[in-house]
Order: C-alpha cells, then structure tokens, then sequence
C-alpha cells in the first residue's frame, strides 16, 4: 500500500527531514494573542463564534501548510509557538476552536456531543464498557480518533511521562504484508468497534469497520483494540477468530518497533495535527503535578477538512458520510440538538463544505 510515498515513513526518516514541522514567530504569536483577546467572551458559547470572528494574521499560513502536511503531505504535522503564555486557559481553548474554524468544520466527540476535549487526567478508567483515553492517566492503546484529522494543542505538560508516540499505519502494514501476508490480509476483513454507549438515537451500539481498505488508489486506517475488545461483550458482535486476534496482535506489536514508532514530547504551545487515515497513536502514562493549576492540559479537536478525500465505502458507518468535501466523522453523541446542528450548517457554508443532516 502506498509503497515510497511520504505516507510511508518510519522514525528515522521523520527525525531527518523536518519539514512536517512549523514555528510561529513573535509577530504571529502576537496576533493571534490579539485576536483571541479581542472576540473572548467568558458567558459565550463555542458555536457561538464564527470563524469571521476570528482573524489568525499571518499565523493563517503556516498553519494552513501544518494542516496541508497533516491531510496530503506525511500525514502528520508539528507547530511550535502558539501563545501559551499571553493567554489564560479558557483563551488557550478559544484559540484551539479559532484555529479549526479557519480549518474546516470542527466534529463533535462523545455522549455529550462536545466539540473539543480538555485531555487531562479526570480519573476516569481507560478499559471500561464506557472508558476514554483522554480522561485518564493511563498508557494507551495505538489507536485512531472518529475524525479526519485531530489535533491537539498543549497548555501544561505533565510532570513525568505523557510522551506522545505516532506510526505510520501504512508503514506498518506493509510490513506485515512481507512478513506475514496471511495476517495482513486478514485485517482487511470487517471488524466490530463498540461505540462506547455514546451512540445517537439513530445509531447501533457497534459497527464493522476494517482495519485496512483502499479508495480510489488511497490507503486508509482505522484500529482501536479498547473499542474492538468492548464489542466482543455486546450481543450479536461475531466473536473475532484466532486469526484476526494474531493479525491484530501483530499490528500492536509491530506499531511499537523503535525504528518505527515516532516519539515526541509535546510542550505547552506546541500543536500537533494527526491524519488518522494513515497515521496511528498512543500516549505513555503519566505522572501529574500536584498544583493543580500545572497539571496536564491539552485541547483536542476533530476536524472534517473541506479538501478531504472520498472514503471507502467501509468507512460509511463510522463516519456517515465518505463523500470528499463533507461534513463527516465525529461521535454525534446524544445532545446533538438544533444548536449545534446550526453551528454545523453555518460553519460548512463558511469554508464551502456540504452538510446534511
């Protein structure tokens, strides 16, 4: 799949050409503090803003070229030197939501149908019928996200740990097709990935997915062993057969190869942008500061981007429409209301996307 292409890369060819990542100057850093200072309102609603609002000066360029590098380029991107310091943590978030407003429509991510995540540790359980990574310390699983691309901006690293570690899917695939075909075939087949009980009204509580297909000569991803495991315990979910659980126990292993598996660590101000189809992540788990107002905090957003690529027709349950330049992905969750479907709508008309309900 994709063999010789940016998307196949492994950890020393990412560590040698450094072009997948960005710096902001001061000037940016600076207009950026401005605008966001400018439109901060404390009672005012995410999906209040519109990207109008917002005027990211000439940060708006090297971003765009973060997100380009992320969706058409090697998959992932890096930028260094969002104002961390000029801003609180609320204005930090509206900065992270400013940012996907100029970059595509932003997706919901859970039960309660929020658009962007605070990562921190709220002692949730990760290996739970309703856990999520994001709310705990825990190492994760090598995983994909429910959205074209995500990102995530980092206000507080953590006092030990929390290293960020990427692999690219295809890379890793293509391994396995050489040494052992059989296994990397398999994981072309359906899978079952539980939705966490946070499926919408109009939605089951699984569905089939494979881990690898192809769509109009692309390669794509999608593989979150939690989620797969989950749906073995959900009623009318085929148990998985020896073969699929050594082909996924393969890709596991073979995702954390050193000369694979890019480490980073991401510092406050910094912002990385994944494409899940073809990039996987973990995180290792972490130790916390006790002053709470230090501890780990970072913004994740799921973005559905206006130059997206059409999906395999597999990816249709999961992300409800594969159509390129849709409104696509996310985890709808159950408080999807009129607002928030408003928001969709206006912010598709903004960056010339199609949206239906």
């Amino acid at each position: 799949m994709a063999v010789g292409t940016p998307i196949e890369w492994t950890a020393g060819s990412l560590s040698e050409d450094q072009r997948w990542t960005f710096t902001l100057d001061d000037r940016a850093r600076r207009e950026l503090t401005e605008t966001v200072l400018r439109s901060y309102d404390p009672e005012k609603a995410l999906i209040d803003y519109s990207r109008a609002d917002f005027d990211l000066g000439s940060a708006s360029e090297v971003i765009a070229a973060a997100f380009t590098e992320a969706k058409h380029g090697r998959g992932i991107a890096l930028v260094h030197g969002l104002p961390r310091d000029t801003l609180d943590e609320k204005q930090f978030e509206l900065l992270t939501w400013a940012i996907g407003l100029h970059s595509g429509v932003p997706r919901p991510q859970g039960k309660s149908s929020h658009y962007i995540s605070a990562v921190r540790d709220a002692g949730t359980v990760y290996r739970s019928a309703g856990g999520r990574g994001y709310s705990s310390n825990a190492e994760l699983d090598f995983h994909t996200d429910g959205a074209d691309v995500v990102g995530l901006t980092c206000f507080n690293q953590a006092k030990a740990g929390g290293n960020s570690m990427v692999t690219s899917s295809i890379t890793a695939h293509n391994r396995m097709a050489v040494e052992r075909p059989d296994l990397a075939e398999a994981l072309h087949e359906p899978f079952y990935f539980s939705r966490q009980a946070e499926q919408a009204a109009d939605e089951g509580p699984f569905y089939p997915n494979p881990v690898f297909d192809e769509c109009e000569g692309l390669p794509f991803s999608k593989w979150n062993r939690n989620r797969v495991t989950t749906a073995q315990r959900l009623e009318g979910v085929p148990s998985l057969t020896p073969v699929q659980r050594e082909a996924t126990d393969m890709l596991d292993a073979v995702l954390r190869r050193p000369e694979l598996m890019y480490n980073m660590t991401l510092r406050p101000g910094d912002m990385q942008l994944l494409n899940n189809h073809v990039t996987l992540h973990s995180r290792t788990d972490f130790e916390d500061h006790e002053d709470p107002a230090r501890k780990r905090l970072l913004f994740r957003l799921w973005m559905a981007p206006p130059d997206s690529v059409r999906l395999p027709e597999s990816w249709r349950p999961a992300y409800r429409s594969v159509e390129p330049g849709t409104v696509r992905g996310g985890i709808i969750g159950q408080s999807y209301d009129a607002a928030r479907q408003n928001f969709d709508r206006r912010q598709a008309g903004d960056v010339g996307m199609r949206f239906t309900v």
